[in-house]
């Protein structure tokens, strides 16, 4: 497992498998880079080239005492990936990502559209608005502001036990119908004094979807994503209903939507063949 240089003084853990056009996969939370466990090989199989990284302060990367807003924010993991992508000389590689990875690869994409040659995501996207602050939505999104609060270092990190009851109510409630998470692997890395705080981190800088979705407004025409950007919908997510997916052309200039039917949050392990079947379709 090799680790790249240094951006900002964070190095992050990846995986590098295949040859071909290149692929970089972006996890989400509460996961690490071994949410495309399925989707990876996959991929390497129908011949790409597959880097796979613990964004900052998951998994085996870096995770420093550090100012959460400059350094583990959207702006921040977008640098360490691009760092990445940079140090490997990835040739203009598709990055994929679901949750925290694809506001990160839409990050990317808005900043450093010469980068990279598509998208492929799943929620969260733009256009939610002032809908986040729903009766529903709210009642989803409760752990956002939780995740602020000193409490929680208290409450869960370090305890493994806690860690698990924990993570086991996300992985379980955003999953789609007959999905069996399995939790050990996660358990055991989020378990380790600091790994859970540092996991977090992304929501104390400001970058959840509340925070997020609240303070967003349309660009100008021009100035909307223009990478070719497949989204994939899920049916049964309940943190982003499908008629949030409404105002998508608002935000991207050439996106195409796609509803996967059966499924929940978790994109690289409840719909991999999707995902890349639409990943290789860019490439």
């Amino acid at each position: 497992m090799p680790n790249s240089a240094a951006v900002d003084g964070f190095s992050l853990a990846y995986d590098r498998d295949g040859e071909g056009p290149a692929v970089v996969l972006l996890h989400g939370w509460p996961g690490d880079r071994t949410d495309y466990r399925l989707l990876a090989p996959m991929l390497v199989e129908q011949g790409c080239e597959v880097v796979v990284p613990d964004l900052r302060g998951f998994g085996e990367s870096d995770k420093h005492e550090a100012d959460a807003a400059t350094q583990y924010g959207v702006a921040g993991q977008a640098r360490s990936v691009l760092g990445l992508i940079e140090e490997l000389g990835l040739e203009r590689p598709v990055l994929a990502g679901y949750d925290v990875g694809s506001r990160i690869a839409q990050a990317i994409a808005r900043s450093r559209p010469d980068a990279i040659r598509g998208l492929v995501v799943a929620p969260p996207l733009p256009g939610i608005g002032k809908r986040v602050f729903s009766e529903h939505a709210q009642a989803e999104f409760w752990y956002q502001a939780f995740h602020k609060l000193p409490l929680i270092e208290e409450l869960v990190d370090g305890n493994a036990d806690a860690v698990r009851a924990y993570l086991r109510h996300f992985w379980t409630h955003w999953s789609g119908p007959g999905f069996e998470p399995s939790l050990d692997h996660l358990v055991e890395v989020y378990s380790a004094p600091g790994a859970f705080t540092a996991s977090i981190n992304w929501y104390r800088a400001g970058a959840g979807s509340v925070a997020t979705s609240a303070a967003e407004t349309a660009p100008a025409r021009y100035d909307r994503i223009g990478v070719p950007t497949v989204v994939l919908w899920p049916e049964f997510d309940p943190l982003f209903p499908r008629a949030w997916s409404d105002r998508l052309d608002d935000f991207f200039s050439d996106e195409r939507l796609r509803f996967v039917d059966g499924v929940g949050h978790y994109a690289p392990l409840e719909y991999p063949e999707i995902l890349a079947e639409e990943i290789v379709g860019l490439g």
